[in-house]
């Protein structure tokens, strides 16, 4: 039996459609959890099997999270990781998280989506990439289910330990063909290509500086012989730039060319020490960009050039990162950050003017747009990242009427990057809703917070 869904009479319906359409009073009618009509809320259908009815609300799609390591939560803020550069970082965390058990995996998964959701987004995109004591992608699949979040879960791996001249320890790498068999089996165990995919699976080696150049050109092969996209981390730091010149001869993106690794089914994470030319290969070949603010200011890797990736056309989606670079899970507040650094970087070069003789400055409605259908795009979705029709009904909504918006009452949409960012007080993911009156309500919140303190004082006592 059909299951229908109204919205309607919102204070305003931000589509992000192809039109950019905002909509005051607006709203649309879904069926089955894809949209049939958008517009004015006198068009739309009267009746519904569900209806929200939302006029002091701002609706929404959903954010769309391009990176993130969701295990990461178990160790946010630690002490010795507090004050470090990624090289320095990584190598004071390895040994915590080889630690790490299959019901970790499963319980920061849940913490991580839980943060998420209630943050907005309601695709994620996440990078799992060390599997030891007998952890697997299948934990946090599962685990992942019951939030209720759309995934994209990433088959990572590192192979190049210590002793290959790689950076993490031997003791956290895997062997190659483990791997690549592994890879496999989660494709054709799980990948859902169809439009509305709740799960797709991706391969994701982890970085230059932890596998082989032979598991890269696998890797790729596999990833187009199932029609599974890539990603990886690139260009993040000084130091990657440096270990791809000597270990390769190579520059990180040339690296990426000589390993098969190009194209639009690729992206990566950070792209931060890019040069022009470079820029240029991914506009190009169709690569991808998950641009990642706080974890980069955190990290103090430097500044993605954000706005020479637009003007060059690439796709280029937000991603918050492990929670312990962060350290937190928040979309909205990621696009807040990326706005604000990308005015930064601004300042600091001396923007270009434009016709106004002002500086050429992101904008709060670029912002969300790339938290939003850039980051479908960076994921190959065309299902999702607009209220549109066709579209997932995938939407989420801001009650305007709180403290925090007090006066921000001529651009409401503006206002939710502007003023301090805020958790979604409605947010539905194929027409069923995970955060209501803003509360989450597929998990236990209290419950699951107990657990992962527990595990997380486990972990970090052994």
């Amino acid at each position: 039996m059909a299951s229908t869904l109204l919205v309607r009479n919102t204070a305003l319906l931000v589509t992000m459609d192809d039109q950019r359409r905002e909509i005051p009073g607006g709203g649309f009618f879904a069926r089955d959890g894809f949209i049939e009509q958008v517009g004015p809320s006198e068009e739309l259908p009267s009746t519904a099997d569900v209806v929200y009815d939302l006029p002091h609300t701002l609706v929404m799609p959903g954010l769309v999270n391009t990176h993130h390591h969701f295990y990461q939560t178990l160790t946010r803020a630690l002490p010795a990781a507090q004050n470090a550069n990624l090289f320095t970082w990584l190598k004071t965390l390895y040994p915590i998280w080889a630690r790490i058990t299959p019901e970790d995996i499963a319980i920061s998964t849940q913490t991580a989506l839980a943060e998420l959701a209630l943050s907005g987004c309601t695709t994620a995109a996440d990078h799992l990439y060390l599997f030891p004591n007998g952890c697997r992608l299948d934990d946090e699949i599962e685990a992942a289910r019951q939030v209720g979040l759309r995934l994209h879960a990433s088959r990572g791996s590192m192979s190049l330990g210590e002793s290959q001249g790689g950076l993490p320890p031997d003791r956290v790498v895997d062997d190659e063909d483990t791997i690549l068999a592994d890879s496999q089996r989660l494709i054709e165990t799980y990948h859902d290509a169809q439009p509305g995919s709740m799960l797709q699976i991706v391969l994701a080696p982890c970085s230059p500086f932890s596998v082989t150049g032979d598991l890269m050109r696998q890797s790729a092969l596999l990833a187009r012989q199932y029609g599974v996209h890539l990603h990886t981390h690139l260009a993040e730091t000084q130091d990657e730039e440096a270990f791809c010149l000597q270990s390769f001869g190579y520059r990180p993106v040339a690296y990426m060319q000589s390993v098969d690794w190009v194209g639009h089914d690729v992206w990566f994470a950070h792209s931060v020490y890019i040069s022009q030319e470079e820029i240029g290969v991914y506009a190009r070949t169709g690569c991808g960009v998950a641009h990642c603010p706080t974890s980069n200011m955190r990290l103090a890797s430097g500044i993605a050039p954000l706005m020479q990736y637009l003007q060059a056309g690439i796709h280029v989606g937000l991603g918050v990162d492990g929670s312990a670079s962060n350290d937190g899970s928040h979309m909205l507040a990621e696009a807040r950050q990326a706005l604000l650094l990308s005015r930064v970087s601004a300042g600091l070069q001396g923007a270009s003017l434009s016709q106004d003789g002002s500086p050429a400055l992101l904008t709060a409605r670029q912002a969300l747009e790339l938290a939003t259908r850039g980051g479908a795009a960076v994921l190959g979705r065309t299902d999702i990242g607009a209220l549109q029709p066709g579209f997932c009904a995938d939407f989420i909504g801001f009650d305007l009427d709180r403290l925090d918006y007090a006066g921000a009452v001529t651009d409401p949409l503006a206002a939710i990057l502007f003023c301090a960012p805020q958790k979604v007080d409605l947010s539905v993911v194929q027409g069923k809703p995970v955060v209501e009156d803003g509360h989450l309500v597929t998990v236990d919140l209290p419950g699951l917070v107990h657990r992962h303190n527990q595990a997380a004082r486990r972990l970090l006592s052994a």
